[in-house]
């Protein structure tokens, strides 16, 4: 008989040491830490939690902005690098499925910085770099779009396992991308975005969102948001009230867990730090399946399709070099 995975899911709600790589993967591998010894084998993390969101896109014209974009690109990580490595310690070390969001350095130019989702394994290797496929409006003046060759949904103990980033969560062809390869848990990352306009409610953003992934895949899914801290209020807003009253308006982060029925498993936490835990039993979507399968009995797949190009996309393709030719004194040294 078919036995289908039950585990305890972590949704972390928490701030970063704000643009502190070191500082803010000690803190992921204590809350790592937290979490499994309160049962959890899968632990999501914020998107960009390593070391934070660019708030200043939003509050600062784009010349004003530029010394910070450099000071994040100094502070972003290398992946692999020395900072993935301590997730992936962590991650051994307490035998949980890690999802963490980071600022990855771009290797072939000092230009990129990507908004990249790690997932890890239980036993600590990095199984999982999806890089955001299109930043969200302001972010643009920060981050460099991913490709799809990342869309890949990973075979883990907790089930098949998805990620996208904050946004992503809206793009419909994605979500889709990863249900037709079997998703069965799904984690979306977010920030806290309170220089959204005045009307927009992103707590109730995530939550329809979230709501709306778990009901048409009829899949788990694992919410987790980013906290603006005191922190980053001063860092970001300085002497501008305006901009220190946008930052800290409330109803800006939402994480919890909800299940194939699009409902909260558990309540979610609004807006405070903290770790949301859920039980989930993956044997509850296959009623729900019976219903509504849109990866199977519950679409046209004659009338309707998808398209994936998942080809890695490189700045530079190099075809047909010859060999460089070694000197006389090369030779002499090789003989």
């Amino acid at each position: 008989m078919l036995e289908l995975p039950r585990f305890t899911a972590a949704a972390v709600q928490a701030a970063p040491v704000y643009l502190d790589a070191a500082a803010t993967v000690a803190k992921a591998a204590d809350l790592v830490a937290e979490a499994a010894g309160r049962g959890a084998t899968l632990v999501a993390f914020p998107e960009a939690f390593v070391p934070g969101y660019p708030y200043w896109n939003w509050t600062m014209n784009p010349v004003q902005g530029s010394p910070w974009f450099e000071r994040l690109y100094r502070n972003a990580i290398d992946v692999p690098g020395p900072e993935v490595d301590t997730l992936c310690a962590a991650a051994r070390r307490h035998g949980v499925t890690v999802v963490v969001g980071v600022n990855e350095r771009g290797a072939h130019s000092m230009g990129v910085i990507y908004n990249t989702m790690l997932t890890i394994s239980h036993t600590g290797e990095l199984i999982g770099v999806h890089r955001k496929l299109v930043p969200t409006w302001a972010e643009k003046l920060t981050w460099t779009g991913g490709d799809g060759s990342s869309l890949v949904v990973h075979d883990t103990p907790v089930g098949r396992l998805g990620v996208l980033a904050c946004g992503e969560n809206t793009n419909t062809l994605a979500r889709f991308a990863l249900l037709a390869q079997g998703e069965q848990v799904h984690v979306a990352s977010y920030i806290a975005l309170p220089v959204a306009p005045e009307d927009y409610d992103m707590a109730d953003a995530i939550a329809i969102r979230t709501a709306a992934h778990a009901f048409e895949g009829k899949v788990f899914s694992v919410v987790s948001t980013s906290v603006v801290s005191d922190e980053i209020v001063d860092a970001v807003a300085g002497d501008d009230e305006a901009v220190r009253k946008q930052l800290s308006r409330p109803r800006n982060a939402l994480s919890g867990i909800f299940g194939p029925d699009g409902r909260p498993v558990v309540e979610p936490l609004v807006d405070d730090e903290g770790i949301v835990y859920a039980e989930i039993d993956l044997a509850r979507s296959i009623q729900a399946k019976q219903m509504h399968d849109i990866i199977g009995h519950y679409n046209r797949f004659d009338v309707l399709s998808l398209h994936l190009d998942a080809t890695p996309r490189v700045p530079l393709v190099v075809t047909g070099r010859p060999p460089v030719a070694a000197t006389d004194d090369e030779a002499e040294v090789e003989r």
